[in-house]
């Protein structure tokens, strides 16, 4: 017969480990996510030794007691503490289909992470559509498997990568144009989200255009914010992501291969989201242009 003592240190060094080792798992789920993963590790990694200790060396009764008092009690704190930072996305009253389309691997995480990161902890069904594996940029493998982790990491119900020519999409307008009718037809998205035609990168512009072709019939596109985006962009719609921030950050390191570029940075991604959040009147927000947006759709979100 195993007993409580044996049962709870098995616990406790599952949670060490758990906090040790699941930074992306603490960062998609919960606000301030650094602060609670150290504060669990510390905690449990100190419940555990006490443990070990009453284990180990046959403690008496009445220190076995005042430990597992204290265990239980800084278990339920810690508790407390998860349930009162965890993301909080309110239910879709009505789940919708939500379409993001991106010329390279990381331009979703980049420009919508937050906002896809939401969208699927409320509810609804996201799905990615990538057009080139950015061999120009990096490593064409590892950035293709990067955009697999981070829309994993974000909860994308599913993620389809194609490899037009990197940095010169243009050429591939009417392809893509195919290949995103084919997914409009599949998918039946409520709302699209693509490249801003304000937009230094003829990348992200080919992108946009072959949107609005493919979805010309469509009623609800937003154009969101490139690290390359021109004085041009205006926005006009804005997601608060203040608890997906942490997400949004995490979900750009995914991109291992392009990490060094400034615009990957957190202090960067940070930036561009509160100066986007003061245009909101919130701490932090993505921001969009729409070519069009039926309102009930937004109110659905």
């Amino acid at each position: 017969m195993v007993s409580i003592d044996e049962l709870l240190i098995v616990f406790l060094i599952t949670f060490v480990v758990a906090a040790a080792l699941g930074r992306s798992w603490f960062h998609r789920r919960w606000r301030r996510p650094e602060l609670l993963r150290r504060m669990c590790l510390i905690a449990a990694s100190a419940l555990l030794a006490a443990n070990l200790a009453c284990f180990l060396f046959e403690a008496s009764e009445l220190w076995r007691t005042a430990t597992l008092t204290v265990t239980l009690g800084g278990l339920a704190s810690l508790g407390v503490a998860l349930t009162a930072l965890r993301n909080g996305a309110a239910p879709a009253r009505q789940p919708r289909r939500v379409l993001a389309i991106g010329a390279h691997p990381d331009d979703l995480e980049l420009a919508c992470g937050g906002t896809l990161a939401k969208f699927v902890d409320s509810g609804h069904e996201v799905q990615g559509l990538v057009m080139s594996d950015g061999h120009r940029g990096g490593d064409a493998l590892e950035r293709s498997l990067d955009a697999q982790r981070g829309a994993a990491f974000m909860g994308l119900t599913g993620m389809t990568h194609h490899n037009f020519t990197d940095t010169d999409l243009l050429r591939h307008s009417q392809e893509m144009v195919g290949v995103i009718e084919a997914a409009i037809a599949r998918y039946n998205p409520d709302i699209i989200l693509t490249h801003s035609n304000h937009d230094q990168h003829q990348d992200h512009q080919a992108v946009h255009v072959a949107t609005l072709r493919a979805a010309r019939q469509h009623h609800s596109i937003l154009c969101y914010e490139s690290p390359s985006a021109t004085r041009d962009f205006s926005p006009s719609v804005f997601v608060d992501i203040d608890d997906y921030v942490d997400a949004k950050v995490q979900a750009v390191k995914m991109h291992s291969d392009q990490l060094a570029k400034p615009y990957m940075t957190p202090e960067r991604v940070r930036g561009i989201a509160s100066f986007r959040g003061g245009q909101a009147r919130r701490r932090v927000a993505e921001a969009y242009e729409p070519v069009r947006l039926l309102s009930t759709e937004m109110e659905k979100l």
